[in-house]
């Protein structure tokens, strides 16, 4: 029962729920619409979301690994018509595909919203 409580929590994470998407001028945050300025500011580093112990690792060949609340997490992405678009799998559950607007706010935080901009929106520390 526990761990179905925490797959249903860390899915709305990592499909955008929590955290509602603001404007993101206001806030300071500047969308990234390239795939290699993205990955300048993602490569070698990782993605920390210390609330839920998300630690994610996004790799310039596609792939997604990592860990949320201890568990295993591996995925899948690609950059498609400006957005970063994924699939991933926590621990045996599915986290479904989903194309999601990146900000970033300096060189030390992302900001992804889920459906393409339209959703909400979860915020990383970048290390």
């Amino acid at each position: 029962m526990r761990r179905l409580i925490l797959a249903f929590g860390l899915w709305a994470m990592f499909s955008g729920g929590f955290v509602a998407a603001g404007l993101a001028a206001a806030e300071g945050y500047a969308p990234v619409r390239d795939k290699r300025e993205f990955l300048s500011l993602v490569e070698g580093r990782t993605l920390q979301l210390r609330l839920f112990r998300i630690n994610l690792t996004v790799n310039r060949d596609g792939t997604i690994s990592g860990s949320a609340l201890g568990w295993k997490v591996t995925g899948d992405w690609q950059w498609k018509d400006g957005l970063f678009c994924r699939e991933m799998d926590w621990s045996g559950t599915p986290i479904p595909f989903n194309c999601q607007l990146v900000e970033a706010r300096g060189d030390d935080e992302i900001r992804f919203t889920v459906d393409g901009g339209a959703g909400e929106s979860a915020t990383f520390k970048l290390r």
